[in-house]
């Protein structure tokens, strides 16, 4: 499973020219689910976004979660996380899972936040075409794979 976690002062998801999901601060986390992924990716990857101390504190130090400030989360499913380019320029989407298995984790991986305290997790809809807006805060934004923590 792989994401990517922007922190943002403001973040929203317009489909269809309606908005599913807005936050103010907090993470915009676009989310990619490898075809092999199981639960246990979708919950170790959950606890470690909402623990990422990647927040100022009273010193101007990262070292606050969003659970430390009481932020929300913006998930947003993005199957082009998992693009290969190795051959050619244009990429293929084969590790990405199918919906069948991508959906559930998806939803899996936003009641894991939960589950660790995001009280606030807004989201897009699977397989849409969706308009992402974001205002980049620092800009902080942190790459995570669980495959690199299986090594």
């Amino acid at each position: 499973m792989k994401a990517v976690i922007q922190r943002v002062t403001s973040a929203s998801v317009v489909v269809e020219g309606e908005t599913l999901g807005a936050i103010d601060r907090g993470f915009l986390i676009l989310l990619g689910v490898h075809e092999n992924d199981t639960e246990a990716e979708a919950d170790l990857l959950a606890k470690k976004v909402a623990n990422l101390r990647v927040f100022e504190d009273d010193d101007e130090k990262m070292n606050l979660s969003m659970l430390d400030c009481g932020y929300s989360a913006l998930v947003i499913s993005q199957f082009t996380l998992l693009a290969n380019t190795k051959k050619g320029n244009r990429p293929s989407f084969i590790a990405a899972a199918r919906p069948e298995v991508a959906i559930p984790l998806y939803e899996r991986f936003m009641e894991q936040l939960k589950v660790n305290g995001v009280t606030d997790v807004q989201h897009g809809e699977f397989g849409a075409d969706m308009a992402v807006s974001l205002v980049n805060d620092g800009p902080v934004t942190i790459v995570l794979d669980t495959d690199t923590w299986k090594k």
